[in-house]
């Protein structure tokens, strides 16, 4: 269908529209217009992909005249996957109506292990072997040393890339990752280095939200980027990833690896000397000149870039005490040794970067202008010593990474020492951790680069903290609720056992056996009667092996199997992936499965339960960060001291944002319907209630609210006997939840509305 929002012809690729897509698409318009930054919170299952997707490339095709890029941030590759493929079908419809002046360029941009064609380079097991395996074979001077030498090994795909010059182009379409090693494999091209020559060309770009944030791998990929609307989709822990970016752990294995590192540079600085002193000498000149670093390197040779911001790396000459490589190494040598001496400590230890970079100085003699050149110092080392094998020397990297930002920054950081995880004291396990606390620092460049910034998700309430988090001034900020067929959403706050004890998993109550046990009774009569996937999440995984080993003890477990099958999500990758597998496979054959998970695990963010993978999900407290966190202390700290939100205000937010995150899981469409109960007392209290999404508060009816487990067993059943009737999407029940799309629609009329039952 097609219809105007103001003076944009729309083009949606569907028969209909819903009622919070279309004001969604004006929200969006009035911020484009605007050239400002928006925030939208849209419930799941409601289409926000296709609507961002159609009205930006709707907006872009209306203004020929100005030139705008699309860059749509996900978190994984299933959602940018998910995104070209909706997009692809957008652009096909548009064709379809608007001929050859409709098409345009859309990628999608990943890492090397996600595009790479060749064999050999493939086969390492992760993604740092897979760039170190990479840069093998089309590092600059081994490719130089291939021209002289045919037995040296190079890859063929890059070298028929580079012999196509600029005939090596992807024509106009929508490349989805898989479109993109295919076309490479057909036309004999590296598709990796031919995705990132494109995407300055490109009018849509798909990539991961790192690509953006993280200053080391933005410098490379998104510095070219200007004239772009941004999109930041399932943004609702974009502050955390913010932190990530700018927050650097070491521990005595990142020491331990940095000193074999800096043996092996060692060796190498002694070989070159003898070989080819001239390479070294060369490199001092080019830094007594103070040439920028990275100007016009070869795209294979390009490393990740500096840690810091673009605004804050001084734009000067390195400094003379590290120009000499054999200098440089003995600068590394004595900050390793400084910071070994600082994890020797039996006590917890927490400093400003100031003082410890003055602390530094004091007694190792390093000052703060030396430690900011360390990162760009290590990738000038290595490229003139010809290293290719950059996964080996990840604990330097790491070490360099943390003396740039400790040189760099003073406000907003804190340095934390520990001598050990305070949740295992017996074990001793020191780790010093930078740790960023301002989220704004990292999207700041974003904000101030691009003219409209899009930050969307389903769970962004309060949608009023994002702007204080982020420091910045939205134009538009506006959450919509859900229009429905029929209510298909059954929230329930559970705040007692059948036997009236209250449970709650705080701290003074988590381990209270009548808590424990009725939290297994809830569970037992659910599996009891609803039908097919049941998914529970509990607040941490310690908390979840307790419970479930309290279960087996006293045979819970055993009857709650007599119903379903039990899967448990672990720390592990592999694991976790088998048992998803195995219980959608219970699902499927109608045996019905329950699935512990933990929230804030990788289940919770990435992983949908829709239709029958997901009838009833269960959050088993509210998931609340670990309180006594060193770091999060000294974040809340920051948060107060700066933007002047209260401890226990950003704590809520936090963790009632992580419990929409997981109920959220089972509704994936409007076709679907689910239960979702909040078994905590607290729920119960509006402070914390009122900080849901309004997707799920407009469905959280006052009879709902104070529950014990038989009175929630009767909501459900009642709940499921109405979901089993026949759903008549036809017979009008004055629901107004579809627009259609008139043939001959006027400027002010363009649906007809279409009530289905």
């Amino acid at each position: 269908m097609k219809f105007q929002i103001e003076d944009v012809t729309v083009y949606f690729p569907y028969d209909y529209i819903y009622p919070e897509q279309y004001a969604y698409m004006i929200e969006l318009k009035r911020a484009l217009d605007a050239k400002g930054h928006c925030l939208l919170e849209m419930p799941t299952g409601t289409g926000k992909t296709i609507a961002l997707l159609s009205l930006i490339t709707s907006y872009f095709l209306s203004k020929p005249h100005t030139p705008l890029k699309l860059i749509y941030c996900t978190r994984t590759v299933h959602e940018m996957e998910k995104t070209l493929a909706e997009l692809k079908l957008l652009h096909n419809y548009q064709i379809k109506h608007l001929g050859p002046q409709a098409r345009i360029l859309a990628i999608g941009l990943s890492s090397r292990k996600n595009l790479c064609v060749n064999p050999t380079v493939l086969a390492s097991e992760n993604r740092d072997s897979v760039d170190a395996g990479c840069r093998k074979l089309t590092a600059s001077w081994v490719r130089a040393m291939a021209a002289e030498n045919p037995n040296v090994p190079t890859c063929q795909f890059f070298e028929n890339y580079e012999r196509a010059a600029s005939s090596a182009v992807l024509p106009p379409g929508v490349y989805t990752l898989q479109d993109l090693r295919v076309f490479g494999k057909e036309k004999g091209w590296c598709p990796y280095f031919l995705a990132r020559h494109m995407v300055q060309f490109a009018n849509v770009v798909v990539y991961s939200y790192q690509y953006l944030l993280d200053p080391k791998v933005a410098g490379i990929i998104s510095k070219e980027m200007q004239e772009s609307v941004v999109v930041f989709d399932e943004a609702h822990n974009i502050d955390n990833v913010c932190i990530e970016a700018l927050s650097v752990s070491v521990r005595r294995q990142t020491l331990e690896g940095a000193t074999r590192n800096l043996n092996r540079i060692s060796q190498e600085i002694d070989r070159f000397k003898a070989t080819d002193a001239s390479r070294l000498r060369a490199e001092y000149n080019r830094l007594v000149e103070g040439l920028a670093l990275r100007q016009n390197l070869p795209i294979t040779d390009n490393w990740l870039s500096n840690p810091a911001l673009p605004d804050d790396i001084l734009k000067e000459a390195v400094p003379g005490n590290i120009r000499r490589a054999e200098h440089f190494l003995h600068v590394l040598r004595r900050l390793v040794q400084y910071i070994r001496g600082r994890l020797d400590t039996e006590n917890v230890e927490k400093e400003s970067p100031v003082s410890f970079v003055a602390s530094l100085n004091s007694h190792a003699g390093i000052d703060q202008k030396t430690l900011k050149f360390c990162y760009d110092r290590l990738h000038s080392l290595m490229l003139t010593l010809e290293i290719t094998d950059t996964d080996e020397f990840l604990h330097i990297q790491t070490i360099c990474d943390f003396a740039t930002l400790v040189g760099t920054y003073g406000r907003g950081f804190s340095i934390i020492i520990e001598p050990f995880d305070e949740r295992m004291p017996h074990i001793p396990d020191p780790i010093l951790q930078l740790s960023c606390h301002d989220a704004s620092l990292a999207i700041k460049p974003v904000f101030d680069r691009f003219q409209s910034v899009v930050i969307t998700s389903g769970t962004l309430s309060p949608i009023d903290l994002y702007p204080r988090l982020l420091n910045f001034h939205p134009v538009v900020s506006r959450s919509f609720t859900m229009s429905l067929t029929r209510d298909c959403i059954c929230p329930m706050v559970l705040t007692r056992g059948s036997d009236q004890l209250p449970v709650s998993t705080k701290f003074d109550m988590r381990s209270d056996p009548g808590v424990v046990r009725n939290y297994g009774k809830l569970l037992l009569e659910m599996v009891s009667i609803v039908p097919d996937g049941i998914v529970c999440f509990f607040v941490s995984y310690s908390y979840m092996d307790g419970i479930i080993n309290t279960w087996n003890d006293t045979g819970i477990l055993k009857e709650i199997m007599q119903h379903k099958l039990v899967f448990i999500e672990t720390q592990d990758v592999v694991e976790t992936t088998l048992a998803l597998d195995n219980y959608r496979r219970a699902c499927d054959c109608g045996r019905g499965a329950v699935f512990f998970s933990v929230a804030r695990g990788k289940v919770a963010e990435g992983i949908d339960f829709d239709r029958h993978y997901g009838r009833l999900v269960i959050m088993f407290g509210v998931p609340f960060q670990y309180t006594l966190s060193k770091i999060l202390l000294a974040r809340l700290e920051y948060l107060r001291d700066t933007f002047q939100i209260k401890e226990g205000d950003f704590l809520t937010f936090d963790a009632l944002r992580q419990a929409a995150q997981c109920v959220g899981r089972v509704i994936r469409s409007k076709a679907d319907y689910g239960m979702m109960i909040f078994a905590d007392k607290r729920y119960s209290r509006h402070d914390k209630r009122s900080k849901l999404p309004s997707w799920i508060l407009s469905h959280l009816r006052e009879v709902n609210l104070n529950l014990s487990t038989d009175m929630a067993l009767h909501i459900a059943k009642e709940f499921l006997r109405k979901m089993a009737q026949p759903h008549d999407k036809i017979s009008g029940s004055g629901r107004k939840t579809l627009l259609l799309e008139k043939k001959k629609y006027p400027r002010h009329e363009q649906f007809s509305v279409y009530y289905p039952s």
